[in-house]
């Protein structure tokens, strides 16, 4: 039960949890653009020995030194990018959630949703129940 938060702070801290949830999603996003990347260059390899087998000899160089290796931003490949990210402002983010979840809601990360479950399941109901027990059963 989460009955020991008011409303109004379980509202304001589940508006941050949200944002934090989301930033997750982005850095997930973040890792797969990065692998994507990653792996559509290197199948650039691929397409410079078709090319060359073609007897495309100018594409496969152009593909070899133009596009092979190319920076996805000024003076960075995408793994940078995610490093700065998750050094920078993903750390950032993750420590002040953190800060903000110990501070005023002793560290419980989904307040919200725990609040919402207590609403919305039907006591005495199995697959219902509120939680796991608090206690391990007997002979685990």
């Amino acid at each position: 039960m989460v009955d020991n938060y008011d409303a109004a702070t379980v509202t304001a801290v589940g508006k941050v949890i949200e944002a934090f949830e989301t930033i997750e999603r982005a850095r997930g996003h973040l890792y797969s653009f990065h692998q994507l990347t990653g792996s559509a260059d290197l199948v650039l390899d691929e397409a410079v020995e078709a090319l060359e087998k073609a007897g495309h000899a100018d594409w496969a160089r152009r593909i070899g030194e133009e596009l092979i290796g190319l920076n996805v931003v000024p003076d960075r490949w995408t793994f940078q990018l995610v490093e700065e990210y998750d050094d920078g402002f993903y750390a950032t983010f993750r420590d002040f959630h953190r800060e903000l979840l110990e501070s005023l809601n002793d560290g419980r990360r989904h307040v919200p949703e725990q609040r919402m479950k207590d609403e919305r399941r039907t006591r005495g109901r199995a697959g219902h129940e509120a939680g796991p027990p608090s206690t391990p059963p007997a002979g685990s």
